[in-house]
C-alpha cells in the first residue's frame, strides 16, 4: 500500500500546484474549492477560506502527490520536517526538474554523483517545499565494487589505491 504526500498551502495551492503541473509536465490538475463542497463542510467558513482549494492532485513520475489551502484559522507552518523524493531513471528529467525548481528557489545540494546514486540533489522550491531528486541505478559503491571484482582487485588495497587502479584503464 503506498504512502501518498499530502501538502497543505496558506491560500496559495492554486498557483502552486499550477507551478508543479507546468514544472513536471503534468496533465493540469482538477481543482476543487471549498465553496464547490459547501454542503458535505460540517465547519463554518470565511469568505476567503470558501474560494480557497479544498482538494487536488497530481501524478509526478508515476506517483500521486494531494494538494490542499488550509484555513486562515488553522494556516501551515513550513519547515524542514518532510521532502518529497523524485527518483527517475531519467538524468535528463531530473536536471530539467531540477533547474526549473531552481530558479526561484534555494539549492541545498547541487545535482552530483553520491556514494548512492550518479546524480542526486535538493532544492527548496519559491513555495519553500524541500524536493530531492535521485537517479535510479547502481551507485558509486556498487560500481567500485563490480569493477573490483571484473578486474580481480585485492581488498587488501586502501580506497586510494583501489580509484588509482581503476583510472588507470
Amino acid at each position: 500500500m503506498p504512502a501518498d504526500p499530502f501538502i497543505f498551502f496558506n491560500g496559495n495551492c492554486r498557483e502552486a500546484v499550477e507551478y508543479y503541473a507546468e514544472v513536471f509536465e503534468t496533465d493540469s490538475p482538477e481543482i476543487d474549492t471549498f465553496e464547490e463542497n459547501l454542503e458535505d463542510i460540517e465547519i463554518d467558513l470565511s469568505e476567503a477560506d470558501i474560494r480557497r482549494v479544498m482538494y487536488t492532485s497530481l501524478e509526478i513520475e508515476g506517483s500521486v502527490v494531494m494538494f490542499s489551502d488550509a484555513i486562515e484559522d488553522d494556516p501551515v507552518t513550513f519547515g524542514t520536517n518532510m521532502s518529497l523524493v523524485i527518483t527517475s531513471d531519467s538524468i535528463d528529467r531530473i536536471r530539467k526538474y531540477f533547474q526549473r525548481l531552481e530558479e526561484d528557489g534555494q539549492v541545498l545540494m547541487p545535482l552530483k554523483e553520491t556514494f548512492w546514486s550518479k546524480c542526486f540533489g535538493a532544492v527548496i522550491d519559491k513555495f519553500g517545499i524541500l524536493w530531492q531528486f535521485n537517479l535510479e541505478g547502481p551507485g558509486i559503491d556498487e560500481i567500485i565494487k563490480k569493477r573490483k571484482e571484473n578486474f580481480n582487485i585485492d581488498d587488501s588495497l586502501s580506497e586510494k589505491e583501489i580509484m588509482d587502479l581503476l583510472d588507470e584503464e
